[in-house]
């Protein structure tokens, strides 16, 4: 299985739209059946901060969420809302879900 954690900042005015949008790609995101988990998290000590944590199947599961008209949407939404270049990390997994 392959795990991501995106990381995101977004301009203070736009965090309810940020999110409106994020939620409605993490929900049709789940319903593909290569991602095992797609969670949405903001930090609670900096409202503007957000991680998206993300497990696939595998590299292939990915690479196919990345085509779909949801996060092709959601990318071309977003886009102005990010205060600065959202960065990933990639994983692993060795245990846990699946």
């Amino acid at each position: 299985m392959l795990a991501l954690q995106v990381f995101i900042k977004v301009k203070p005015e736009m965090i309810d739209a940020f999110i409106s949008a994020t939620l409605d790609n993490a929900a049709h995101s789940r319903l593909e059946s290569g991602v095992v988990c797609f969670d949405v998290i903001q930090r609670e000590d900096d409202p503007e901060s957000f991680c998206l944590f993300e497990v696939y199947r595998d590299s292939d599961a990915h690479l196919a969420h990345r085509e779909t008209a949801h996060y092709a949407r959601w990318k071309k939404t977003v886009a102005e809302m990010m205060a600065e270049d959202r960065f990933a990390h990639r994983y692993r997994v060795l245990g846990g879900r699946g």
